[in-house]
């Protein structure tokens, strides 16, 4: 008899941005007009899995869970090196270049990572939850950051999937597209 395989583990992330000005401002639309390009770029890079969406909207930025004036991202990836590539080696470091221009500077963590295992789609609650377990304890396998990185064996969660054994992708919150 042969033991069952665990379901690989993602990696989840959530980051926060508090807005300089409200989001219909002139001054915000050059971010604005960035957003479907880079979303579509996400949906189609190497090892994304998911994104949060508002439902029947394009994108998340309609939701403020954290906050009137702060815009959330949310989004599940199959490796920590695929969501580093989207996030550094796309058309989506435009955006974290000029991010000065639009949002303010976090002076607590902003941005967390976090293991899941495949098949789980977080929730913005449990996103926030890991966000506030960063700025409290610290990086931990539980909650961290790039620079502060943990296998998903050291957050109790199986192995990482190669890219050939994700069936497909997910865009929506609904869970449309599986």
């Amino acid at each position: 008899m042969t033991t069952p395989r665990p379901a690989a583990a993602h990696l989840a992330q959530l980051n926060v941005a508090t807005l300089l000005h409200p989001f219909d401002d002139p001054r915000v639309a050059p971010f604005v007009e960035m957003l479907d390009p880079v979303n579509t770029a996400a949906d189609g890079a190497p090892g994304f899995v998911w994104r949060l969406v508002e439902e029947g909207a394009a994108d998340a930025t309609g939701l403020r869970p954290a906050g009137e004036n702060v815009i959330v991202n949310l989004s599940v990836w199959e490796t920590r090196e695929a969501l580093w590539d989207f996030a550094y080696r796309s058309g989506h470091l435009e955006v974290m270049r000029r991010r000065r221009d639009w949002f303010a500077r976090h002076v607590e963590a902003h941005m967390v990572l976090w293991w899941i295992p495949a098949g789980h789609l977080p929730t913005v609650g449990e996103a926030l939850e890991r966000l506030a377990d960063l700025r409290t304890h610290g990086p931990s396998p539980r909650a961290f950051t790039f620079a502060s990185s943990h296998t998903p064996a050291e957050a109790g969660q199986p192995a990482e999937a190669g890219r050939a054994a994700q069936p497909g992708r997910v865009r929506t919150a609904q869970g449309r597209g599986l």
